[in-house]
């Protein structure tokens, strides 16, 4: 008899606080360094809300959400914690997978967590006008969602190979009032520089960053935002691990394995670090938390584990992550909101520390998982959570050989109805696997910050 395949909660229970796993790690993060001086930095006050900047640093375990921000989170969440009986029946495994849906948010994916909080605060600051970028365009959807809410303008630079291929989540982002150009533009002294040198640049989520950082920097009225890596977008995005703590508690489970896919890290973490803050606590001492990650765009498996910009001209502060150069320019793989050279700091600290390891696939494989996924379970997912279902279908298929009953969690972070000319692409046999070269990947290291 199949049980137990939809976990819900109620309204009540969303969580009141977000979670912060720095209260828990062994080690403190590096410092934040400032680009030019590279001495101990915070993040830029004429670029960032106070309160975010106060979360970036804080080592508060827990962080309360304000009541204004859980209200608006009422429109979607909680989100559904699903068990993929379908799928393990196809994969004749022994294992239980399970996944948090947040496709049902009105952007489609787990971005707004974020977007809601960071457009709150800057609101209440008295901030008119946000600033971003964005690969896929989910980060760039939720944020037009998010200061439409809050009565903000909203500005997005979309990498221009994702403009190119994705052109509703660019009419998404018109519908909720935002402005979109493709990156590099011309509306950026930093653009214009680029496109001097490749006038046909596909552009890259560094690029993109610059040209909004320099937006915001250049207009009084004007903040910038991000949707991953930093430590405040990574604990804004607990709330769906919470909600899943709680969900599993429901059926009396706990997760053996963790998967989800990894760009800049957020969707990934705010899944797991709920659980993995259990095991640095000592109250869970065998957990698998496995970040997956496209081959093309190696950053974990590849990159080195140093300082680096955060974006690909040197206007961000400097961090300590994994990194593949900020001026790595990545292939025009589909899962455009993976394309990042880094990794958040925090999740970064925890795979160098032995916490998570990484896993990197190849496109045309995690299409073949999407489509599989979509056969059972029914949902047509983004090609950036695909890459989550790749890693859940080999370890599923392991514990078919060795029997293990595990429990397998992954985020499912998003729907893929934005993303069907990929899906057309991978029909029509136009997908490219493409591994990033070791030399390329060393020449592109050669440009990181000179740190002492």
């Amino acid at each position: 008899m199949i049980v137990d395949q939809k976990i819900l909660l109620t309204e009540e229970e969303i969580p009141k606080q977000w979670y912060n796993i720095q209260a828990d790690m062994p080690e403190p993060l590096d410092p934040m360094l400032h680009p030019e001086t590279h001495e101990p930095t915070q993040l830029p006050p004429f670029l960032f809300s106070s309160e975010l900047n106060r979360q970036e640093f804080s080592k508060e375990r827990w962080i309360d959400i304000p009541e204004e921000i859980r209200d608006v989170y009422r429109i979607w969440r909680p989100s559904p914690l699903y068990r993929a009986t379908r799928l393990e029946k196809a994969l004749k495994t022994p294992a239980k997978i399970y996944y948090k849906w947040e496709g049902v948010s009105p952007p489609g994916s787990h971005k707004p967590n974020t977007a809601i909080a960071q457009a709150y605060y800057n609101m209440k600051e008295g901030i008119e006008r946000l600033t971003t970028e964005t690969g896929a365009g989910q980060w760039g959807s939720s944020l037009a969602f998010a200061t439409k809410l809050f009565d903000l303008e909203c500005m997005v630079y979309m990498v221009r190979v994702s403009y190119q291929q994705k052109p509703y989540r660019k009419s998404l982002m018109h519908i909720w009032g935002a402005e979109v150009v493709p990156s590099p533009s011309n509306r950026t002294q930093t653009g214009q520089k680029l496109l001097e040198k490749d006038p046909d640049s596909p552009g890259s989520l560094g690029v993109a960053i610059s040209e909004a950082v320099e937006d915001a920097a250049t207009n009084e009225n004007s903040h910038y935002t991000l949707g991953s890596v930093l430590n405040h977008v990574v604990l804004h995005q607990t709330i769906m691990g919470l909600e899943a703590k709680q969900q599993f508690a429901k059926i009396d489970l706990y997760p053996d394995a963790i998967y989800g896919c990894v760009g800049g890290g957020s969707n990934f973490a705010g899944a797991a670090f709920p659980f993995l803050g259990d095991k640095l606590r000592g109250e869970r001492k065998d957990l698998d938390v496995v970040a997956c990650e496209p081959a093309a765009c190696p950053t974990l498996t590849k990159g080195l584990y140093e300082y680096d910009f955060g974006d690909s001209v040197g206007l961000a502060p400097i961090v300590k992550m994994y990194t593949l150069g900020h001026d790595f320019i990545p292939p025009k793989i589909h899962a455009g909101g993976l394309r990042y050279h880094g990794d958040s700091p925090l999740l970064s600290r925890l795979t160098k520390d032995g916490y998570i390891r990484a896993e990197a696939y190849h496109q045309t494989d995690i299409f073949d998982a999407a489509m599989l996924f979509a056969h059972t379970e029914g949902f047509v997912i983004a090609p950036e959570t695909a890459h989550a279902v790749k890693g859940v279908i080999d370890e599923a298929k392991r514990c078919k050989e060795t029997g293990e009953e595990k429990t397998i969690f992954f985020l499912n972070s998003g729907h893929g109805h934005f993303d069907l000319s990929s899906y057309d692409a991978y029909f029509e046999g136009k997908l490219v696997d493409y591994e990033y070269p070791a030399e390329l990947v060393k020449r592109a290291l050669e440009n990181l910050p000179k740190v002492g």
